[in-house]
């Protein structure tokens, strides 16, 4: 009974999530932080079937007359956070057959159920760039993520007009993809590889065109190529794993060569070459990390190295890559970043609306504007104080973490079981609880 009882409430659960939001919610009397426009002191947001409806001052917006009010005085809101470079869920993709595999697809390898997504949700993220990880030159296709509550990998994914997931792609270079062969053993060698797999991927491309739809003259598909290909048109970006300002350049160099656009992860020694970065008009997904040890390549990494992008004139956002860094403790990049010269705004803006851009969601998510996603946070107060908590996430107008919640605020704390994927199923769990 038990076991069927638990079906019911995921069904349950999916056909909740459908039929959500079909009165609209105001959120009304707090700060809200738009990113997109200056800041509201006494301000109301309304949300309605998943997206945002109205946006700005108390005093001069319309709220609905079956909405449902939340006092939100003293609090701020502000979007989602989007993190556009986490392993949240154990998500696996290439093996060791080969450095180069942009056949596989670390979709097929993410558990939902896995508890870093309710701390991520604890932490007032909304949308992941959920990755595979950089032992690899080319280690597959990334997923885009909205952390909405799931059963499946479905629940979860992003899709396009055309019903596409969508997602990047994961390359590396530097120290992690270098071991014996079929692996490159230096960074000339690593430079070589990717250049020779895209000029095969150049020429399927050039084969297909040639072909014009007739299926006798169709090349045999080669899902790795397919892959590339779909980097070479840029309808799949690049995100790049690199530390080393010579690795940079290298990453800059092949993008000139191929064409493909690309977002540079990590970046260490970004702040040594930020002219050059911003000459190629390439933005970069910083990870802030403020204790010692990890790789050799990253010794010389900066806590002004988003400021020094910014001012340089290039798009900046953040990541956590985590577990490398904690999901809860997103707001904590920003802070740093801003102690360390960054503009307040434009942090805050690395967090948010960056990140959309970054994965070129940004007409949907990103920032508090009517007619988009209705996924945001609220707060106790600054987001940039060690101080502030989050009180409540929402993605497209549904809640998905409350603080006031006991098992939510177990994820949000820490502590016993808050590392638990799943409830036990024995059959007197629920007495013992």
């Amino acid at each position: 009974m038990k076991h069927f009882a638990f079906i019911a409430a995921s069904f349950a659960l999916l056909t909740n999530h459908a039929l959500a939001q079909e009165k609209p919610i105001a959120f009304v009397g707090s700060q809200i932080i738009p990113i997109s426009s200056p800041s509201i002191p006494d301000g109301v947001v309304v949300v309605h079937r998943g997206k945002i409806i109205a946006v700005g001052p108390r005093s001069a917006t319309t709220i609905p007359a079956d909405a449902e009010r939340i006092d939100t005085t003293g609090k701020v809101i502000m979007p989602g956070l989007i993190d556009t470079h986490s392993h949240v869920g154990g998500g696996w993709a290439a093996d060791g057959s080969a450095p180069i595999q942009p056949d596989v697809r670390v979709l097929d390898s993410i558990n939902v159920r896995d508890s870093g997504f309710n701390r991520c949700r604890a932490g007032g993220l909304t949308t992941l760039n959920i990755m595979p990880g950089s032992g690899h030159l080319l280690s597959g296709q990334t997923v885009y993520a909205k952390l909405r509550k799931a059963n499946t990998i479905d629940d979860f994914v992003i899709r396009d007009d055309h019903g596409h997931i969508l997602g990047g792609m994961k390359m590396a270079n530097g120290t992690n993809s270098q071991r014996e062969a079929p692996f490159p053993g230096t960074r000339s060698k690593s430079a070589a590889l990717v250049r020779q797999k895209f000029i095969k991927a150049q020429e399927y491309r050039k084969k297909i065109q040639l072909a014009a739809g007739d299926p006798e003259k169709m090349p045999d598909r080669d899902l790795e190529l397919e892959g590339l290909v779909e980097v070479l048109e840029g309808t799949r970006v690049v995100h790049h794993h690199t530390h080393r300002a010579d690795d940079i350049l290298t990453v800059l160099r092949l993008k000139q060569e191929f064409g493909f656009k690309v977002v540079l992860h990590h970046v260490s020694e970004a702040w040594k070459i930020a002219d050059e970065i911003a000459k190629a008009n390439v933005p970069c997904s910083v990870i802030v990390v403020d204790s010692p040890g990890g790789k050799i390549e990253a010794m010389n990494i900066s806590l002004a190295t988003g400021s020094i992008l910014d001012k340089a004139g290039v798009m900046v956002g953040f990541h956590t890559d985590d577990w490398i860094t904690d999901s809860r403790l997103f707001f904590r990049s920003a802070a740093l970043a801003v102690r360390a010269g960054m503009d307040r705004d434009k942090a805050l803006y690395a967090l948010t609306l960056a990140g959309a851009k970054m994965i070129e969601l940004d007409s949907r998510i990103g920032s508090l504007d009517v007619g988009k996603d209705a996924d945001l946070i609220v707060l106790s107060g600054d987001p940039l104080s060690v101080y502030t908590k989050v009180l409540q996430t929402y993605v497209e107008g549904v809640k998905v973490f409350d603080r006031t919640d006991p098992n939510d605020l177990l994820f949000a704390v820490g502590g016993y079981g808050a590392s638990r994927d799943s409830v036990a199923h024995v059959c007197c769990e629920e007495e013992h609880r």
